[in-house]
């Protein structure tokens, strides 16, 4: 199972190594907590951004394989670092959800799939996307409740990361909000990832998963994240998005292992 907060966060995160298992014959099920209606797109915030992104979330699913799609209903907390002040967040944000309720749910997705396998996020969120955040919290409880053998982290590799935005900073004049400072305590460090999962045989399907969440390429003063990434050549792309990081917290440090069952 594949525990995300909003719809495209699995193509951006996890999309190869989902490929990779549903094509190994495994059942991969995939979770979201919210529909993503306050993200940022063309079309105004709201519920029919919501149901445009199931929709595509749905799309890159079946995409990727997978055999359910479920969401939990939270309303999308929005993208400023605390979700925004309380009166601008729906009532039922997902970073205001009660822990232990949001847990419960999850893990009764855990025990009816009878799941060996749950990911979610590091600690940071990532990038610190509240969602983010509560993804992991409430993935950790979920996973104890249902007594989930693996829990794997879904993270990126942040040391190579900060070296490039570095390098890049020399001849591109980043927008005045992205900070590349933020990165270093973004995502995880290199000796705390214990997974590095080959997924560039999956690439086609992960790129279609990212093209999937058309409403996401679009929106704001600039591209967008996930527009800038499709536009990467095809054979770049596959050396670029073909490895995708895990951190799984009961293995001893300076762990390398190659697959999400890998002990």
């Amino acid at each position: 199972m594949f525990f995300h907060a909003h719809p495209d966060d699995e193509a951006l995160l996890t999309a190869g190594t989902m490929a990779m298992l549903a094509a190994e014959g495994h059942r991969v099920v995939l979770v979201v907590a919210t529909a993503g209606e306050r993200g940022l797109a063309e079309m105004e915030p709201g519920d029919a951004l919501g149901e445009t992104r199931l929709k595509e979330l749905y799309t890159s699913a079946a995409l990727l394989g997978c055999a359910r799609v479920e969401c939990l209903g939270y309303g999308d907390s929005g993208l400023s670092p605390k979700g925004g002040s309380a009166d601008e967040r729906p009532d039922n944000a997902f970073i205001d959800a009660d822990t232990e309720k949001a847990a419960k749910a999850l893990a009764a997705i855990l025990h009816e799939e009878e799941a060996d396998l749950l990911a979610i996020y590091d600690p940071a969120g990532g990038y610190g996307h509240p969602d983010h955040v509560q993804v992991h919290r409430v993935g950790r409880r979920a996973s104890e409740i249902a007594r989930t053998p693996i829990v794997l982290e879904a993270t990126v590799n942040r040391d190579p990361l900060v070296r490039l935005l570095r390098l890049a900073s020399r001849f591109y004049r980043f927008p005045p909000e992205f900070d590349v400072r933020t990165f270093e305590s973004a995502y995880s460090a290199s000796e705390t990832i214990t997974h590095r999962v080959n997924v560039r045989k999956y690439a086609k399907q992960k790129r279609a998963s990212m093209a999937a969440h058309a409403s996401q390429a679009s929106g704001g003063d600039s591209d967008r994240t996930l527009a800038v990434m499709l536009k990467v050549p095809r054979p770049l792309y596959r050396l670029v998005f073909g490895t995708e990081w895990y951190v799984r917290r009961d293995l001893p440090p300076g762990a390398r292992l190659t697959h999400p069952f890998d002990q």
